[in-house]
């Protein structure tokens, strides 16, 4: 593996159905550790993009290395290294629980001698005790999802692709996926496609924005929300001053006044003068209740950087 613990190396990565661009010259790499969500609107390429990470698409042009393996050069050597959930798990409903993962320990290669260690940490950690024995026909959506995730897990792999983990599922049970998922990126580097806004800020670590096939935007969850933050304050006072008081606030260029009560502060990025409207509040007996420093949602960004979900508007990206 490179020197720089870079799992995943992705280079100007393209797909072509005849005339259509699927995904259009994507580059980027993941590091173990990393869990790195995939986001776009139904249609922008997230699955296509999946399917070419793991190999069981092959690219039209552009290159994919797991762990120092090109994955068209090397591809058994690579695809040890993936476990991959598509979007549809690919479950054999007949079978119980038990017999389907150890069926997928043998068709990963997993060493007979390690076979019943590697399945007993699996379903200790998908949860699936109480069901190991059952047919996986009788099982919840939720559990099912459950052993889908065991089977892409099952050989330990280093790079984990989950397309849509919690399509489907209800509120407790996306929970425990999200769960899972969370304790999974601390050892391993996970890859979580998905178009569900809130997947993205419970989960990940970092972020990528596809669009029309082209990768639009790549930052950290946390740098993404530092970017997003506006320069306003929303503000309500019980006796509020004029407005012409509040607006020789250092660092306030403009006040809007939203009620009797309630005004909206913008401020220059360079001051925040939130601490300085405390102070003259107190002193100044203006009955200070309520300062809240007001942000954009990530679904706003998104929907701003996609242009809409119809998709149709290529995005200015000005971020």
């Amino acid at each position: 593996m490179n020197a720089d613990k870079t799992l995943l190396s992705v280079e100007k990565l393209s797909r072509y159905y005849g005339d259509l661009c699927a995904v259009k010259n994507i580059s980027f790499t993941a590091q173990q550790g990393q869990i790195l969500g995939f986001l776009g609107i139904n249609g922008a390429g997230k699955s296509t993009t999946m399917q070419l990470l793991t190999g069981t698409l092959a690219p039209s042009f552009g290159k994919v290395t797991i762990g120092g393996y090109d994955l068209l050069e090397n591809p058994i050597q690579a695809k040890r290294l993936i476990g991959y959930l598509p979007e549809n798990p690919p479950l054999y409903r007949e079978m119980r629980v038990s017999e389907f993962l150890y069926f997928c320990a043998k068709l990963r290669r997993v060493p007979q001698a390690q076979i019943a260690q590697a399945l007993e940490t699996v379903v200790e950690q998908c949860g699936l005790a109480t069901v190991y024995y059952r047919l996986i026909a009788q099982l919840s959506k939720g559990y099912q999802q459950r052993v889908g995730i065991a089977q892409a897990i099952l050989h330990n792999p280093a790079l984990i692709v989950l397309d849509e983990p919690t399509t489907g599922l209800d509120p407790v049970q996306i929970q425990d996926i999200r769960q899972l998922i969370k304790k999974l990126g601390e050892t391993h580097c996970v890859i979580l496609s998905t178009h569900i806004l809130p997947e993205v800020q419970a989960m990940c670590s970092h972020v990528q924005i596809i669009h029309q096939g082209e990768l639009i935007l790549t930052e950290t969850i946390a740098g993404l929300l530092a970017r997003i933050q506006t320069h306003y304050l929303q503000v309500a006072l019980r006796f509020p001053p004029p407005l012409q008081k509040l607006e020789t606030l250092k660092g306030v260029i403009n006040v809007t006044r939203l009620d009797e009560n309630y005004f909206k502060l913008q401020y220059d990025k360079s001051y925040n003068p939130a601490e300085s409207l405390a102070i003259h509040a107190v002193q100044e007996q203006w009955g200070l209740y309520e300062l809240i420093p007001e942000k954009q949602t990530l679904e706003q960004i998104f929907t701003h950087l996609t242009g809409g979900q119809d998709g149709q508007t290529k995005p200015q990206i000005t971020i």
